[in-house]
């Protein structure tokens, strides 16, 4: 059985706004990452076959470590999806194993990732963030990084934040 995390939000602005969340580095580093934590790296090759480094950084109280990820886009549809394959790295963008990185020994290597827009009208898109993979033992951690991280995004476009 495939394992999947799903967090979808709605936005107030049109698909060609939210979209720019995933393209432009300013943008991508208001949001990446939970709660307290920042984005210092985000560098975007954001094209089918291209590879962006993203990194986010935990806050001082929960020791201030710097954790690097690529995005490898398999498939990209204007304004409608987004598919890449999401690796632990380092910070010069090469795949990682994550065990060497202090993660849990299943803690998944490979994490497809599809991002789908939909236009809900009235200058509303509904996002949804899919991660096909089985997070072990931090499941609910990731499930919950992901919602902080789309609602900081949500964030961006108004401070209304609505969960589907």
């Amino acid at each position: 059985m495939e394992k999947k995390l799903s967090v979808s939000r709605i936005f107030n602005a049109p698909p060609e706004e939210v979209w720019r969340l995933w393209t432009e580095p300013e943008l991508v580093r208001q949001w990446w990452g939970p709660d307290k934590f920042i984005c210092p790296v985000a560098k975007m090759d954001f094209r089918e076959g291209g590879v962006s480094l993203v990194s986010m950084k935990a806050p001082p109280e929960f020791g201030g470590k710097e954790t690097y990820s690529i995005w490898h886009y398999t498939e990209i549809v204007p304004f409608q999806s987004i598919e890449f394959i999401m690796n632990l790295a380092d910070q010069n963008g090469i795949k990682q194993d994550p065990v060497s990185l202090g993660m849990p020994a299943d803690f998944p290597t490979d994490i497809k990732t599809r991002v789908n827009f939909r236009e809900m009208g009235e200058g509303k898109t509904e996002m949804t963030v899919t991660e096909y993979a089985d997070f072990g033992q931090i499941t609910a951690f990731a499930k919950m990084g992901l919602e902080q991280s789309l609602g900081k995004a949500c964030s961006i476009f108004s401070p209304e934040k609505n969960t589907k």
